[in-house]
């Protein structure tokens, strides 16, 4: 999505933030513990770096599958660290948190909202 809309100049990171973070977290019943950075919600963070460029390959993503439908697109932009309840979990592209560390959250039925 960065390398299409934010590098193609369709939307701005503002808006990059709100339809991948704010908006789904909405949508799904967890705002505000997720999709914000505010006192009492979760504190997940991803600091992005727009300078990285690295090309999409089913053999080097973090997924149990052995496609990808963008295989060999070259993008520009990516998480440099993933950072939730403030312990790294991703940093440079490689998984360095714990096994099992995550915690499951409850979401409400969807409703639309007011985005």
């Amino acid at each position: 999505m960065y390398e299409r809309i934010v590098n193609g100049g369709i939307v701005g990171l503002n808006q990059f933030v709100a339809l991948t973070s704010t908006n789904p977290a909405k949508l799904f019943g967890l705002f505000p513990r997720k999709g914000t950075i505010a006192v009492g919600s979760d504190g997940d963070i991803v600091v992005w770096d727009p300078k990285t460029t690295r090309t999409i390959s089913a053999t080097t993503h973090h997924m149990k599958a052995d496609n990808s439908i963008f295989e060999g697109m070259t993008v520009h932009g990516a998480p440099r660290y993933v950072i939730s309840r403030g312990r790294v979990l991703v940093k440079d592209g490689a998984y360095v948190g714990e096994t099992g560390g995550g915690i499951r959250q409850k979401s409400a039925p969807f409703r639309p909202v007011q985005l």
